[in-house]
């Protein structure tokens, strides 16, 4: 594919464009043209594909022309596909459906897969990836990522530089975003109120470090054993635009948990136009002040796919659906796996306390630093549920503590809330609990197997791969699986 060149009037009329959209979209705020809250819950899951070693098989196209399902997408590498799982209500067994709904379109695409000599893997970096699995020729065919790729080389001018301190450490360098694709996510999203926006966004950003703490799932990249969840730190350097200089003088980077608590959704659009120059100055022919002059929904295309390049950990996402705007908190601190049980436990952990959190009469926000907020994050991002956060009324304290004392029984209530069935929330937040107790995620399995193996490290990381393969499709949650 050649490469593609945006000219200076390229960049001029997109950021012409862009301001237009942001001042239409103030607008629709002021006239309250947006859907009403509704409870429902939405995924998106991205998976690893391996072969029959546990080593990445860069085998997309194939698999999911073999899948044939139009909720199955490409993802960054070659071997990663995404899910996306329509947005159902919450109420009664609704979480129990989902889970069932995802475990049932992975065992299709695992068994379309195996007659692609593929194996699916929901896990939140592939331990067996090697550093010459990710390279330019691993991006998927798409030519969005292939132009993503050349723009942020050309706003950077030289290689990334993947620096990673850990229990080891990783020094390298990467000529393309490749190694962005070993992040495998899940991302939970919640349609919101226009007027309800802030306080959830806040409410995400304050519990962003315990849910990262209990749902670590990312100990090795190329190797070595690093942090507990070392896909933040992965992505924080692998989509960076910024060489040392402007990191230096203090340039936000692209991938960010913030700076301050919000009063207001645009502020997040209005701080991503004012902050971050556009990486694909692609406009559309749509006119938004036009459309809304006219009684239409405008699409805001040029305001969506900039905020699309900017990878907040907890994003706001405008769309439009039937002909309706509506907004979401896109939760995006999640790593994939270990099953799907797991995930809907992390799911049910959410939810319910996005319903407690954003309602109190004393915000949470309120009584805590937003550097409070993010110090959680990367704590949890280093050590897992060993790190110590800090709470409001609890001060610093171990995570697995603030989860057991203070938020399962907010979960608890906020999923009583939602009308989710009380079995079903029961059995959810018990391997919450059940981790917290047992000190066992994702990650720590990984490691201590890793561990017990010995001998060389590539070969004890592809015999535990496989290992957790076999238990992933078992379907029991993580801190129950043996030794």
């Amino acid at each position: 594919m050649p490469v593609v060149v945006f000219s200076r009037d390229d960049r001029r009329k997109y950021r012409e464009k862009v301001r237009r959209c942001l001042d239409v979209f103030a607008q629709m705020l002021r006239e309250s043209r947006f859907e009403l809250e509704r409870p429902l819950a939405g995924l998106e899951i991205e998976l690893n594909i391996v072969d029959a070693r546990g080593e990445a098989a860069m085998r997309n196209a194939q698999v999911l022309a073999a899948i044939e399902e139009p909720d199955w997408a490409t993802e960054l590498g070659q071997f990663n596909i995404e899910i996306n799982v329509e947005p159902q209500e919450l109420g009664g067994d609704g979480v129990l459906r989902l889970e069932n709904d995802v475990r049932d379109r992975l065992n299709h695409a695992e068994e379309r897969a195996h007659s692609q000599g593929g194996h699916l893997v929901l896990i939140g970096i592939l331990p067996t990836l090697r550093e010459q699995d990710l390279g330019e020729g691993t991006l998927s065919a798409n030519p969005r990522y292939r132009l993503l790729n050349e723009q942020i080389f050309a706003a950077r001018g030289e290689d990334l530089h993947l620096c990673i301190e850990g229990v080891e450490r990783l020094d390298t360098h990467a000529d393309s975003v490749a190694p962005e694709a070993a992040c495998t996510s899940v991302q939970l999203h919640l349609q919101v109120s226009p007027e309800a926006f802030a306080s959830h966004w806040n409410a995400a950003q304050a519990i962003a470090g315990a849910q990262v703490a209990v749902a670590a799932n990312s100990p090795y990249l190329f190797g070595k054993e690093l942090h507990r969840e070392t896909r933040i730190a992965l992505f924080e350097q692998a989509t960076d635009t910024r060489p040392a200089e402007l990191k230096t003088q203090g340039v936000r980077p692209r991938v960010w948990f913030g700076e301050r608590w919000i009063t207001s959704v645009f502020d997040l659009f209005e701080e991503n136009v004012s902050y971050y120059p556009a990486l694909l100055p692609l406009c559309e022919p749509e006119d938004p002040r036009s459309e809304l002059e006219q009684g239409r929904i405008p699409h805001l295309h040029e305001l969506t796919l900039h905020n699309g390049t900017i990878y907040r950990w907890n994003r706001p996402v405008y769309a439009v659906v039937n002909g309706m705007p509506h907004l979401r908190v896109e939760n995006r601190v999640l790593p994939a796996g270990p099953s799907v049980s797991d995930i809907a436990a992390n799911a049910a952990f959410y939810y319910g306390l996005m319903r407690k959190l954003p309602y109190a009469e004393r915000p949470i926000w309120s009584q805590m630093s937003f550097q409070a907020a993010e110090d959680n994050l990367g704590a949890a991002a280093r050590q897992g549920l060993e790190a110590r956060l800090y709470w409001p009324g609890m001060g610093e304290v171990p995570a697995a503590e603030l989860i057991l004392r203070r938020l399962l029984p907010l979960a608890h209530e906020g999923l009583a809330e939602w009308g989710v069935s009380g079995p079903v929330a029961d059995r959810l937040l018990a391997i919450i609990e059940g981790r917290c107790l047992t000190g066992r995620t994702g990650a720590s399995w990984q490691v201590e197997r890793v561990r017990a193996h010995g001998g060389e490290r590539h070969e004890a990381l592809r015999a535990m791969t496989v290992d957790y393969i076999e238990r992933m499709h078992s379907n029991m949650p993580v801190h129950i699986w043996d030794m």
